[in-house]
């Protein structure tokens, strides 16, 4: 996980300009100046504003740099995070693009409603270790919702086998129907990558003939060819695809198919296609896209667009455990359940579960 420490050795003080209240600190020789934005939703909300409008002037002028070997250069560290709605909000119906300013209105109301939690009642608050959404690069922006494609920012309705699959996937309540990420065998992000929580970043590197994906959430790592290699046979199914990719212009172009029967991504399993694009748009910027089709899941395709900021390297070590606060609960849970109903005799532990 990326966690922040800030330290100092004096008192925080709050010096007036003459048209803004700035935040500094005295900090140990050699570090880096402790950053407001922090522990201050205002000021993190003000300096995204102003990094959206600088990187809209970087966009007009901006050329996108190329390996020593010639291709687009997307080497670098992303975080994939946004307070933008995969789903358009049914209120906003056809409206896809906010104003400036309501953009800014509807991510101040996001940043303060995340800043709210009270660690008092939940276990996990992120802002105590910087780690909050609104406490990195995460910036406004104008979409209503990260679906572009249907028109109505929606997905698609499932067909009936799609339903289904999730309706029998939604009643799998024991540790044995625990998903692998809970288990700390894979991770939660993807592929196509929707924006994550603490776990959103990753690290994107390239050889000639090669780009290599790798995620911070339990070290996924994918291996992308780019030297036009065909997909391998139908019958060899991969747990995160098979993936081959190209390029078109300064855009690489990932092509992913024969997933594994047991991964399932929103109810579609072995038979989702995947399509994701990924360009740099300014020297902070990387814009992700993906569009997912399966028949029997989704009536239709669907795509959806996601901004990655630039951050500053490495990515930490994923520690994860099996046996944390929220795979106890939901199998205590599930006894408490069950004893109600009468089905079978609740364990005051999941021991015999597991």
């Amino acid at each position: 996980m990326r966690i922040r420490v800030f330290l100092w050795s004096a008192a925080v003080l709050i010096m007036a300009s003459g048209w803004a209240s700035v935040l500094v600190a005295q900090t140990p020789s050699g570090t880096k100046t402790f950053d407001p934005k922090i522990t201050n939703t205002d000021a993190a909300i003000k300096a995204a504003a102003e990094t959206t409008k600088a990187a809209e002037e970087a966009r007009k002028n901006f050329k996108p740099p190329k390996t020593p070997w010639g291709d687009p250069d997307l080497r670098g560290y992303f975080l994939n995070l946004s307070y933008t709605p995969l789903e358009r909000p049914k209120e906003l119906g056809d409206k896809a693009f906010y104003t400036p300013d309501e953009a800014l209105a509807a991510f101040k109301k996001a940043v303060e409603e995340d800043a709210e939690v009270d660690p008092r009642t939940v276990h996990y608050d992120w802002k105590e270790y910087g780690m909050d959404a609104w406490q990195s690069p995460i910036r406004p922006i104008l979409r209503t919702s990260l679906i572009v494609d249907p028109a109505d920012g929606r997905i698609p309705p499932m067909t009936p086998e799609g339903r289904k699959r999730a309706e029998a996937a939604g009643r799998g309540i024991y540790v044995n129907n625990r998903g692998l990420y809970e288990r700390c065998v894979t991770g939660n992000q993807g592929p196509p990558r929707l924006p994550g929580n603490h776990d959103a970043e990753s690290q994107i590197q390239q050889t000639p003939g090669y780009v290599i994906l790798i995620m911070q959430s339990n070290s996924d790592v994918r291996i992308v060819p780019t030297d036009g290699r065909p997909h391998l046979p139908s019958t060899v199914r991969k747990w995160l695809g098979d993936s081959v990719g190209h390029w078109e212009g300064n855009t690489l172009v990932i092509d992913t198919t024969n997933f594994d029967p047991g991964r399932e991504w929103r109810g579609s399993t072995t038979n989702m296609h995947l399509i994701e694009r990924l360009t740099i748009t300014d020297p902070k910027t990387l814009k992700y896209e993906f569009t997912v089709e399966d028949p029997t899941t989704w009536t239709r395709p669907w795509s959806a667009e996601v901004i990655w900021p630039r951050i500053e390297p490495g990515i930490y070590e994923f520690a994860c455990h099996e046996q944390n606060y929220g795979l106890i609960n939901v199998v205590k849970g599930a006894q408490i359940r069950a004893r109600e109903a009468g089905n079978r005799p609740a364990r005051e532990t999941p021991e015999g579960d597991r």
